[in-house]
């Protein structure tokens, strides 16, 4: 059972901190459009983190609702993977971060709604409907900021360049991945990589944009081991429960 809690709070939590990255962009996109898509693509997230970490509260038998394990948490104890706590930046950097998970949560989605697990088979369905507005959205902004102008592709490529050291972690198996795969309940992360690599690849040709070679890349954030950004996004998103008792979403 420890092993289903870690597992689901990994989704809950990506879903939870990009959506909290999103949100503090509205009012801040280049356009008016994005402003209206940036948040409703947060409100899809923050919608699906509700739902994994329902269920992880349930899992975890421990009295804690959904609010309790987005609010009073401490950074250690969250499992995002490290690519959605990364500050926004310009544009182009959300725009990547935005893609490479997006591309990453579709093919996740689509292995999860086979889950023998319901719950969570059926919080991936729902997600997956969403999700796959979100990637069209990030994909084409690759594209068109990378295949636009000598400054946006500049900054696309160096987004991209800047990002890709953080989306090894997607594919990295621990124990808990591979007892949740074995059971029939999740996935093999390593299996997600050749057509998530073989999509990147394809989006990029259009975008004119450079793969990066460097194969090091950080790992952690699944096993609760973050950088600083993670803390300084938590102080923020979680000082008003912490403050006023009994404040939920």
């Amino acid at each position: 059972m420890r092993a289903r809690l870690e597992y689901v709070l990994r989704f809950g939590d990506s879903a939870l901190v990009l959506a909290q990255r999103l949100c503090a962009l509205v009012a801040h996109a280049p356009v008016m459009e994005e402003d209206v898509a940036l948040a409703n693509v947060s409100l899809d997230l923050f919608g699906q983190a509700r739902l994994w970490l329902a269920y992880a509260g349930e899992l975890e038998g421990a009295a804690r609702d959904e609010d309790t394990l987005a609010f009073h948490r401490d950074a250690g104890a969250f499992r995002n993977v490290l690519l959605v706590e990364r500050p926004n930046g310009d544009f182009a950097e959300t725009t990547a971060r935005g893609y490479f998970y997006d591309l990453w949560a579709s093919l996740a989605f689509a292995e999860l709604v086979r889950s023998k697990d319901e719950r969570i088979a059926a919080v991936a369905e729902k997600s997956r409907k969403e999700n796959a507005y979100h990637l069209r959205r990030s994909e084409d902004w690759v594209v068109r900021l990378g295949d636009g102008t000598e400054e946006s592709h500049a900054r696309m490529q160096r987004a991209v360049n800047e990002l890709w050291r953080y989306t090894g972690e997607l594919f990295l198996a621990d124990d808990v991945d591979t007892a949740m795969a074995s059971g029939g309940i999740g996935f093999a992360p390593a299996a997600l990589r050749e057509p998530w690599l073989e999509r990147v690849k394809t989006t990029f040709g259009a975008a004119a944009l450079e793969l990066p070679v460097d194969p090091w890349m950080q790992r952690g954030g699944k096993q609760g081991v973050h950088t600083e950004a993670l803390g300084y996004l938590l102080a923020e998103m979680q000082i008003l429960p912490r403050t006023i008792a009994g404040a939920v979403w």
